[in-house]
């Protein structure tokens, strides 16, 4: 197939962004789409809530697991194979998943899944900064926050009602043929993008990946559910091994074959965009959380209800997104970003005020201005973050992005939820009544996000208005410059020696 070339897609979006738009959003809406069946699965499959939980935990960690891969396997495949393995991948999962006769072989499905939807979202950001011109690129990024942002929060919506008149098995049944169908288009219209390099992969990276950010995250999920030390050592663990792998990908580094190029950091703009993304997106996750269980268990309203009031947020954020894509290519970033800050930041401030009495409209539009800040800010921020960094980069930089999306969302979950638990629980053996106990444990939390999301104002503050990707990459030759003069300095000590040792034997 013929290569792409991004001087030609200068006004429109380019087809094979379309394409993987169209398939990011199909995968991703499956992380969430499972939380309002946990009920069900109980009755129909006989287990209990805590096992039930796993068909979203394990889909969790499986993301965390495989994402950090994923940047070095996209610059090994070509475009098409990349999402032929991710999309059939992701098929076989969904099958499973739908005929399963038990709990346990739904949950291979969920794992299956979640192994396809992985390789979707960096292969769509990889492929979205190698294809579309950086003067075009925020409308571009706009129609993308469609799919890696109002996804999610569309899940409890569509399972809310799917569950409404049908089986738990109709969430997979229903997503098979759109799947399907999604599938052969792009592989008939889909065209390859650069060209597959050669390279070995680091197995020992592999296993450190996948066991240290799966055992973060599966920490994180544990928090909130009885004692927390077990959690603690599992996230002090899991830590620990990303740590061995952070410093074995600097090692390799050396040899040019990373499994993740740590070298993304060095661009601060993008250390801060990742920041930035990583603190929004676990307040838009803590938010997902706490919203449902607001509405479900302390104002009595059914699931349908709920995701019925939470999607007038999530539909603002989809449409909007191509509008503030639009503005950042010709305004840049800060008139976005900053803005979008403070309105997040406003928003959960607002939630923290919330009572068994508050007008459903008042709610409403707490979370829809929640919703239309962070697409202000998400949008800018992955482009100006993926923008600075060099071409060969961008793949290790959006597989780094989504990685930490995971561990921010594991963390927003498990912060929100320990803080609430605690509240409420020490408030109940004082004596409160149990309503107003969860009800004061709720805004807790809401204040805890609220005070985080000053850090996202700080952040969009030092951002600048425009990515400068050839200072990057003038600064990444100059750190490997450095890092092979080291090494030559090294070996050329090392050979010193030796040949002084020789001479002494010598003599």
């Amino acid at each position: 197939m013929p290569d792409i070339s991004a001087s030609s897609t200068k006004q429109r979006t380019p087809t094979v962004i379309r394409l993987l738009v169209l398939a990011t959003f199909t995968v991703i809406l499956n992380e969430t789409i499972m939380i309002n069946a946990i009920p069900r699965l109980m009755t129909d499959l006989h287990v209990s809530e805590r096992s039930a939980q796993w068909v979203s935990t394990a889909f969790m960690l499986t993301m965390a697991a495989v994402i950090p891969v994923t940047g070095w396997f996209l610059q090994r495949v070509s475009t098409r194979n990349a999402y032929a393995l991710a999309m059939g991948t992701f098929l076989v999962g969904t099958a499973l998943a739908a005929i399963a006769p038990s709990f346990g072989v739904l949950l291979v499905g969920r794992v299956i899944q979640a192994g396809g939807t992985a390789v979707m979202m960096p292969l769509l950001m990889t492929t979205l900064m190698t294809v579309v011109p950086e003067n075009d690129r925020g409308r571009v990024m706009g129609n993308v926050t469609l799919a890696i942002s109002v996804a999610p929060a569309m899940g409890p919506v569509i399972s809310g009602l799917v569950l409404q008149i049908a089986s738990w098995r109709w969430l997979f049944v229903l997503v098979l043929p759109i799947a399907g169908a999604v599938t052969a288009l792009g592989l008939r219209k889909l065209e390859n993008v650069g060209e597959p390099q050669a390279g070995s992969i680091d197995w020992l990276s592999v296993v450190f990946a996948a066991f240290g950010f799966g055992g973060l995250v599966y920490g994180l999920s544990k928090f909130g559910v009885g004692s927390s030390v077990t959690p603690s050592l599992i996230v002090a663990g899991g830590i620990a091994l990303i740590a061995v792998f952070a410093f074995r990908q600097i090692s390799l580094q050396r040899k040019g074959t990373p499994l993740l190029d740590l070298r993304v950091l060095l661009a601060p703009t993008y250390a801060k965009a990742l920041l930035l993304m990583a603190v929004a997106f676990l307040a838009m996750m803590g938010s997902m959380i706490l919203l449902p269980l607001y509405l479900q268990n302390l104002r009595g309203l059914s699931p349908l209800a709920t995701g019925l009031l939470v999607m007038p947020g999530g539909l603002a954020m989809g449409l909007l997104g191509p509008t503030v894509g639009k503005v950042f290519d010709r305004f840049g970033a800060r008139v976005l970003v900053i803005p979008g800050a403070i309105g997040i930041a406003v928003a959960l401030a607002g939630f923290t005020q919330l009572s068994l009495t508050s007008p459903y409209a008042l709610l409403v539009a707490l979370h829809v201005l929640l919703m239309v800040s962070l697409a202000a800010a998400f949008t800018p921020v992955f482009t100006l973050g993926l923008g600075a960094l060099p071409m060969h980069l961008y793949s290790h930089g959006s597989s780094m992005l989504a990685t930490l999306q995971q561990v921010a969302a594991a963390f927003g979950t498990a912060l929100v939820v320990t803080v609430m638990t605690s509240r409420a629980t020490h408030l109940a053996e004082s004596g409160h009544n149990p309503l107003d106990s969860a009800l004061s444990g709720m805004r807790l939390a809401f204040l805890v996000s609220a005070a985080l999301s000053i850090i996202v104002i700080v952040m969009a503050v030092l951002l600048p208005n425009r990515s400068d990707a050839a200072a990057h990459g003038a600064a990444v030759a100059e750190v490997d410059a450095v890092t092979l003069d080291a090494v030559d300095e090294a070996e050329l000590t090392v050979v010193e020696a030796e040949l002084s040792t020789v001479e002494l034997i010598k003599d």
